[in-house]
Parts: C-alpha cells; structure tokens; sequence
C-alpha cells in the first residue's frame, strides 16, 4: 500500500509544509491591507491607477448601495464581467454587505446564464454596458427570477484621454440602458456615504463564493468555497513566494471569474499588498505591452497564453527584465514550450495543478528551482495528498502504481451547491476529495499527473493514458498542440486516435506522423490516425478542450 509521503523531509518551498492558517474573512483580508498600504496602487486598469484607499472607499459603497437595497446575508449577488474595476468592487462589496458571489463566465449564452442564475437563486447581477454582454444579462433579466441588473461603464474605469476616444470610437461596442427600474446603474448603486453595517460573518461556514464546474460529467455544478478557503488559498499560494516582500506586480490577463485567477492574481495579490494590472482580455500585444509599461513581476496563465506570447512579433521588442515568475495552470505545460519561453523572457516558469473544488490551487514547482518537468510539483502548505486505487477508492493504491489523487486541506470547498449526490461521488467517507486525475509521487515528493480517469482508454482490455502519447507527439519539432482521444473499433472496443496543430513554418502530413509516433509506442497505445487540423477547440481560458473535441468527433 501507498505510505504517505513525508513532505516535511523534502520540501522544496521556502515555507513550512505543516501549518495552519486562522480564521479569516475576505473582507478581513482586504482591510488589514487597506490599512497596510493605504495610497499605494492596487489596480492598474489600462494606465489609471486606483489605491488601495479609493477601492477601499468604492467596495464600502457598493456594500451599502447593496444593503440600502435589502441584499445582505443569505442573498447571492452574480458577477457576469470581464477584467474591469468594476469586478473587484462588486466582489469585495457584495462579500463585505455579507453576500455570496456567483461568478458567471462573460462568455455564456442566454441560456447558459439564465440556467445557473436560477439553479444559485442569484437575485442581483452586475454587468457592464457592452454590447457583448448587456443584451444578454437583460434577456436573463426578462426571463429569469434575477430581480436587478447593476450596469457599469467600461470607459469609466479608463483614464480620461482614453475614456473620451472609448465613447467617441466605440460607441458600437457599447449598448443602452433601458429604461426599466429593475435595472441600476453602477454609479446610482454608488451613491451614497459608504457607512455599510459591518456584516456577521463565521469564515469557516458562511460561503464566499460559489464557483460553476463543469465536473467530470459535464453538468454544471456550484462549488460552494467559503470565505476560509479562499483566505487560506491565497495565503498558500503566497507564502510559497521566495521575493513576496519584494515588489509586487501582478499581470491580471486570467479572466477574474475563474477560480485560478481569483486565487492566484486577485486574493493573493490583495493579500500581499500589491498591484494587479488588469486586462479586459488576453491579447498577445497587449499584454507584451502591459509587462513593459507596467515593469510586472508575475504573469500567471495557461500554456496556451505564453506560446502566444512567444509567436508574437512584439516578443523581441519587450522588456521582461522585472518578469520574474509565471505560473502555468489548466493544463499540462509541454516541456519544450516551458524551455522556450524561459531561454526568451529569462523569467521562471513553473508548473501547478488545481480545481475549481480546491478554491484554485494545490501544489506548485517551487519558484526556485528544482523544477521537474511534466509535474505538478510539491503539494502548497497544509496540503495533504493520498493516491486511491483507480478500481476501489475505499483503499490506497498499490505501492509503487498510479492512484487517483485525492486531495485534503484548508482549501477544499465545503461541497456542492444543492447537489448532495454530487458530494458522495466527490468525497471518500473520510472527507478526502477526489480529483478524478490519475498520479504517481517519485522519490523526491513531486506529483506527476498521468491522465483523468474518465479520459483513459480501453483497448482490448489495456488501459492507454492519452497524456502519454500527447507527450510523445509534443517530442516532433512540427507538433505545436496535440489532443488524443478514443475512437470506436469493431474489434478492440476503441483506440486512441490523435488530433494535432502544426507549428508555424513547418509542413508534415497525418501519415508521417503516425508513422514517426508508433514505433514508440506500446502495441496497445499506438493510434489509428493522427489528424493535423488549423486549430483545435479551447476552453474559456484557453487551454485545449478536450470535452468538445470529442463532441465533435464523435458527432
């Protein structure tokens, strides 16, 4: 049976494995670093800088804009935005006026919002007044139980010369208010003294957050986190930071609605008194541009983010001399796409591993070497990891075997929203929760995550990791992103079929490439076809999407 590995004899972050962190709210955290670092900036957007005192002010009148209209504790306040001040504001608000926060993805159809917004009972929404969203959270608005829209301006959160050319050459992008009183406008909300009554809250019970997963069965599902997990996840991910007390410039491109983000550049960064500079998006040139301008010292992201950072023709031209980490997540970072980007920025470039159940974040390559390529690293402080037989989860996997990883801490979500069902398939009777991923633990304590349960493939009887023929395919110079899945076959039941993109400049048809793959390759393993495609689907954030891939596929 699998021993549980010692971390306290190998750990390689510059903080102790066994801790413990106290009880804190995230309205807590916010003012003790109000108090901290008062004038100093803690938001950049697009070149307007706000302190810590102004979003202190700003997030106390939403608190009692929000109160003076009945929506306090027990109520559930929604975010459907993009990276915009008004964002940080409205979470920090609704969580200080005793609210939970619901994010909701700025990409979802009508039906997609409307759907999750009536399974949280979600009665107030905030927004932004472009034409990318507002039509869709007033279509929600008409057709749902949702009770109010607060809609804010992009061009107010931009400095002033770019406020003015916002209005006068996007005016297209933008759409108009109604004239209904069940929509509020963010500077009406606003209006008021800031005096909010200070809210109740018990960190380790009342829930910050609930945050939609997609899970392993694709229907979503709302993990309830509350205001100690995030607290302490972000407190985690920081206190593995070697230069923390150092300058602290954080790239804000991760789309704040997702967990990976709010964790890793939004609570951390609020919790270390630093500076988040915001994007509305990622854009390649933009975002070259903002490491620049901005002199950032941190870029979290997905790997798909830093190979378009390296394909842009701005690469050569920007200065990364104040870049010192980026922290992949999301998906597996190929290790010839780390060493590019490392050799061109002269930044680290680590690789983590985290759900949306762990409120973001699980282990992390130590930002100071060693880093192992192709693993998740070592587990954040008071992590506690058990590998579980892939056939019977109520005992450990066999020594020295793959298990499915399951996952303990301060960080692990209290469970699903409404879905008690969900809770018995996602947690062991004794209170670990499982990941669905498939890992080993090497001799030196770093996690290596070989595929998902649900993805392996039967084979006549074998089981094949994708991942491993992924990693394989990432080993041809042509092979820019690779996707394996199982296909059916009459005689074998399925077999693994790969999908790929090449990189830019080089030509190689599907058949050479399986012909240099399958000699490597076990018997079992080897693919039917490789696919060369111009591009292959993404999630939100941008990692490869394996999930519609298939769809696709086997539609």
């Amino acid at each position: 049976m699998n021993t549980p590995f010692d971390w306290s004899q190998a750990y390689r972050h510059p903080t102790d494995w066994n801790q413990s962190f106290p009880p804190l709210s995230l309205p807590a955290m916010l003012a003790e670093s109000v108090a901290r670092k008062g004038d100093a900036p803690m938001l950049d957007f697009m070149g307007r800088r706000f302190s810590y005192a102004e979003v202190a002010r700003g997030v106390a009148r939403v608190a009692r804009g929000l109160q003076q209209r009945g929506i306090g504790t027990g109520s559930r306040v929604g975010l459907f935005l993009p990276n915009v001040p008004h964002y940080v504001a409205a979470y920090y608000g609704a969580l200080a006026a005793g609210a939970t926060v619901v994010n909701f993805s700025p990409l979802y159809t009508v039906a997609e919002l409307e759907a999750q917004v009536e399974d949280s009972a979600t009665d107030t929404l905030f927004t932004v007044s472009a034409a990318a969203l507002l039509p869709t959270a007033l279509a929600v608005l008409d057709g749902s139980s949702l009770k109010r829209l607060v809609v804010g301006s992009v061009a107010g959160g931009l400095p002033a010369a770019k406020s003015v050319l916002y209005r006068l050459f996007r005016r297209r992008e933008t759409a108009p208010l109604p004239d209904d009183p069940r929509v509020i406008r963010f500077s009406a909300l606003v209006d008021n003294d800031g005096r909010a009554d200070p809210a109740t809250i018990d960190p380790e019970q009342d829930i910050a957050l609930i945050q939609y997963t997609g899970g392993t069965t694709g229907t979503p599902k709302g993990a309830m986190l509350t205001h100690q997990n995030l607290t302490a996840n972000a407190r985690q991910v920081n206190s593995i930071d070697p230069d923390r007390d150092a300058d602290d410039r954080i790239l804000g491109v991760l789309p704040f609605f997702h967990v990976f983000a709010n964790t890793a550049v939004l609570n951390r960064t609020v919790l270390n008194g630093g500076m988040i500079a915001m994007l509305p998006r990622f854009d390649a040139k933009q975002t070259l541009q903002a490491i620049t301008r901005t002199k950032a010292t941190a870029l979290p992201g997905v790997p798909t983010m830093y190979q378009a950072l390296l394909d842009h023709p701005d690469l050569a031209k920007t200065d990364f001399s104040s870049l010192r980490v980026c922290i992949s997540g999301g998906a597996p970072m190929p290790a010839e796409l780390r060493d590019k980007f490392v050799a061109a920025t002269g930044a680290s470039l680590v690789e983590g591993y985290g759900l949306t159940e762990s409120s973001g974040v699980v282990s992390t390559n130590p930002y100071e070497g060693p880093v192992k390529a192709g693993t998740i690293g070592q587990p954040i402080p008071a992590t506690h990891i058990r590998l579980l037989d892939k056939e019977d989860p109520t005992r450990d996997a066999p020594a020295g075997e793959p298990g499915e990883l399951a996952v303990k801490g301060p960080q692990i979500m209290r469970g699903y929203w409404n879905r008690p069902e969900a809770d018995k398939d996602s947690f062991t009777a004794d209170g670990w929760l499982r990941t669905g991923d498939v890992a080993t633990i090497d001799a030196d304590g770093y996690i290596r995550i070989v595929d998902r349960l649900k993805d392996m493939i039967a084979v006549g009887g074998f089981k094949v990791y994708p991942s491993e023929i992924e990693h394989k395919l990432y080993q041809h110079p042509a092979v820019k992103e690779a996707i394996v899945l199982g296909v059916p076959d009459a005689y074998r039941g399925e077999v693994p079929k790969a999908f790929v993109t090449l990189e830019d400049g080089y030509e190689a048809s599907g058949d050479a490439l399986a012909a240099w793959l399958n000699p490597q390759l076990g018997k079992h393993e080897r693919v039917s076809a490789v696919e060369v495609r111009e591009s292959l689907p993404k999630t939100m954030i941008g990692k490869l999407d394996r999930k519609a891939l298939r769809a696709e596929a086997m539609g």
